[in-house]
């Protein structure tokens, strides 16, 4: 699939019907962990299950919303990605009602931190 065309709005996302697994996320910094979290996301769902990466805001992203919901979109195992204003994600989730949620913020803040500090570490050496 073109990965333009798995990026959808809130609107077209509340739209999906079928089995579907949503991960959340802030996908500012890919690494190896996210790449195996969607993974595990994605063989976890139920069979023909899809998904969804919602790109979460990040006032302190590197990229834009934009920027990330490609990036996170030009991953195979990702069926669609749509990136949420902070007011739109309750909503989504509600009409969504995905058979499994799986939330990868907190784990992404923390090695985002983690990457920080050791690129001030090199500079420093």
């Amino acid at each position: 699939m073109d990965t333009r065309r798995k990026i959808l709005s809130p609107a077209e996302a509340r739209a999906l019907v079928g089995p579907l697994t949503v991960v959340t996320g802030y996908f500012d910094v890919l690494g190896p962990e996210d790449i195996r979290e969607l993974q595990a996301a994605a063989a976890s769902g139920a069979e023909r299950s899809r998904l969804l990466a919602v790109v979460l805001p990040l006032r302190d992203a590197a990229l834009s919303a934009r920027a990330r919901a490609e990036l996170v979109a030009a991953l195979r195992m990702v069926d669609y990605v749509v990136a949420a204003e902070e007011n739109e994600v309750d909503p989504l989730m509600e009409a969504l009602r995905p058979g499994s949620l799986v939330r990868l913020d907190a784990g992404q803040t923390l090695r985002k931190k983690q990457f920080i500090e050791y690129v001030k570490r090199r500079q420093n050496d």
